[in-house]
């Protein structure tokens, strides 16, 4: 598996404050069977100028070397989309160092100009990977589709999916209706994680899904490749509640 968006360098935003609680994650992950984390630390687009890439370089060699066993670890940035018009080509800005870039809406709010936004990065050529559409208000399947066919791609949380209320019935929206591209943790410092959702996809007779969204998308954008369409989910009676029992089984 590849998880492309984390908050386990440590001390640098509100996810793991320490080396001591991102080891004890990086190992449970090993033993999941994920083998890439970007770490990626929240930066708003108007600060991109002036992010410190070379300390959070010299932060992950720490931690790198502190991990006797570890994924590989890249570096990234949840850039929060707080003003438009930001050039974000700078490959330190991207998904370890490639032509995607995730980003987040501001104030868990969808921006008048969203789409607009959207497709001006594409067109600048990175891609913008949007994280968690499932949080935002207001949010609906036809907004994320529209995303996508400005150039997004589509990040939803594992969290989200397990997510009650009108959190839950859209990630559940979505991922019935194939717009999610990939999933991704977004632990920051906690017991979030891929495999939950890995298992549940296989149980549920998914298990090609379960690798486009657990891995293969992800390895996509890291190589600068386009995703694959994801297969639309289909609802099973008690599917989302498997989930829950086995995200609260892996706590």
């Amino acid at each position: 598996m590849i998880d492309v968006h984390t908050h386990l360098l440590p001390g640098v935003d509100d996810g793991s404050p320490s080396a001591e609680v991102s080891i004890p994650i990086l190992e449970r992950f090993v033993a999941d069977g994920v083998q890439v984390v970007v770490c990626t630390p929240h930066l708003d687009a108007s600060q991109a100028a002036h992010a410190p890439h070379e300390r959070h370089a010299e932060i992950l060699t720490a931690l790198r070397a502190q991990a006797t066993v570890s994924p590989e670890l890249r570096l990234g940035w949840e850039i929060m989309l707080d003003a438009p018009g930001i050039d974000l080509r700078d490959p330190r800005l991207s998904l370890g160092g490639s032509t995607a870039v995730l980003v987040e809406f501001p104030r868990m709010m969808i921006p008048p100009n969203a789409s607009e936004e959207l497709f001006r990065l594409r067109m600048s050529g990175v891609v913008p990977v949007l994280a968690h559409p499932e949080r935002y208000w207001g949010c609906t399947a036809d907004h994320v589709e529209e995303w996508r066919r400005v150039g997004a791609a589509i990040q939803m949380d594992v969290a989200g999916v397990f997510a009650t209320g009108s959190q839950g019935t859209l990630a559940a929206t979505l991922l019935e209706r194939g717009l999610v591209d990939l999933l991704a943790s977004d632990t920051h410092g906690d017991a979030r994680a891929l495999l939950p959702a890995k298992k549940w996809l296989i149980e549920l007779g998914a298990d090609d899904t379960a690798d486009l969204l657990t891995r293969r998308n992800a390895a996509h954008l890291l190589a600068n490749e386009p995703v694959e369409p994801v297969p639309c989910l289909e609802r099973r009676r008690g599917m989302f509640g498997r989930l829950k029992e086995l995200l609260l089984g892996s706590r």
